[in-house]
C-alpha cells in the first residue's frame, strides 16, 4: 500500500498591502530648478533697473493672456480677441507704473473698448460671450498685475515687490509642506481636492511669521504687528487665487493652463496666487507706510 502523500506546508497569511506613499504630484526636481531659475531672473530684473522688471511683468502678462485665451478657445469655443487684449494688457502695466491707479483704470477701460470694437469685425454669433470673456481676461491678468508695478514705482519699490513675492511664495510653501505632511481635512474638495485645512493653517502661520520679520526689518517705517496682518491677508488671498484658477481649470476640464514651465505647468499656473495677492499687499503697504 503506497504511503500517504505528505501534508502540504501551511501557507502564511496574506500580507496587507503596503500603505501608499504620499506623492507630491509633480516633478519636484524640474519644479525646483524652474523655480530657482525664475527667481534669479526676477530678482536680477528687480534690483538692477526698474524698467527691466516692468518688461518682465509685461512678458508674463502677454504670455498669461495667450494661455488663458487659448484654453478658452480649445475647451469652450470662446474666441477672445487676443491682439487688443495683449496690446492693451501691456499698455495697462506701463500705465500703472507711470500713472498709478488712475492710469491703470483708464488703460483698462480703453482695453475693454478695444475688445468690443475688434470683435465687431466678425459675425455677431457669440459676440456677448466672447467680449465678456475678453473683459474678464483683461481684468484677471493685466489689471491685477498693474498693482505689482504700482508697488515698484515707490521709492522703496523693489523692497515692496520682494515682500509681496516672498509672502506669496512662503504662503504656498507653507500650505504645501504642512498639507502634504499633516493634511487630512479637505478645504474645498469639489474645487481642489489636494488642498486641506491644515495646509491653509500652515500657509497662514508661515506667511504671518515672514510678514512680521519683513515689515520689522525690511520695510522702512514698518512694524511687526503690521506684518502679521499683511501675512494673514496675503495667505488668504493667495489661497483664494489658487482656488479661483482651479475653478476655471475644472470648468475647462484641464490640469494646467500650459506647458511652458516644466514641473509647474504654464505661466498662469504660477500667477494664480500672485495676481489676487498683488492688490491686497499694495493696499496694506500704502495704508501702513504710505505710497513711498
Amino acid at each position: 500500500m503506497p504511503p500517504p502523500p505528505p501534508a502540504s506546508a501551511p501557507q502564511p497569511p496574506p500580507q496587507p498591502p503596503a500603505p501608499a506613499k504620499k506623492s507630491a504630484g509633480r516633478n519636484l526636481q524640474a519644479a525646483i530648478g524652474v523655480g530657482v531659475g525664475l527667481g534669479v531672473v526676477v530678482l536680477a530684473a528687480l534690483f538692477i533697473v526698474k524698467a527691466v522688471f516692468v518688461g518682465v511683468v509685461v512678458v508674463a502678462v502677454v504670455v498669461g493672456v495667450w494661455e488663458l485665451t487659448s484654453r478658452l478657445a480649445e475647451r469652450k469655443d470662446i474666441r477672445v480677441p487676443l491682439i487688443p487684449l495683449a496690446v492693451g494688457g501691456a499698455a495697462m502695466v506701463v500705465a500703472g507704473y507711470l500713472r498709478g491707479a488712475d492710469g491703470a483704470w483708464v488703460a483698462m477701460a480703453l482695453t475693454s473698448l478695444a475688445i468690443l470694437v475688434w470683435r465687431m469685425t466678425e459675425p455677431p454669433h457669440d459676440y456677448l460671450k466672447d467680449v465678456t470673456a475678453g473683459v474678464f481676461a483683461a481684468f484677471y491678468v493685466p489689471f491685477l498685475a498693474t498693482f505689482v508695478v504700482m508697488m515698484l514705482a515707490a521709492d522703496d519699490g523693489p523692497r515692496r515687490v520682494l515682500v509681496f513675492l516672498l509672502l506669496t511664495v512662503i504662503s504656498d510653501t507653507g500650505a504645501y509642506a504642512v498639507g502634504w505632511r499633516f493634511g487630512s481635512h479637505k478645504l474645498a474638495p469639489r474645487i481642489s481636492p489636494g488642498k486641506t485645512r491644515e495646509g491653509l493653517l500652515g500657509a497662514i502661520a508661515f506667511a504671518m511669521v515672514a510678514g512680521a520679520l519683513l515689515m520689522e526689518y525690511f520695510i522702512d517705517g514698518g512694524h511687526w504687528w503690521q506684518g502679521l496682518l499683511l501675512g494673514l491677508a496675503a495667505a488668504v488671498s493667495a489661497t483664494l487665487g489658487d482656488l479661483g484658477e482651479s475653478m476655471i481649470k475644472r470648468d475647462l476640464d484641464i490640469k494646467d493652463m500650459g506647458t511652458l514651465l516644466p514641473g509647474h505647468g504654464g505661466i498662469m499656473d504660477r500667477l494664480d496666487s500672485l495676481l489676487p495677492t498683488a492688490p491686497v499687499v499694495w493696499l496694506l503697504l500704502v495704508a501702513f507706510v504710505g505710497k513711498g
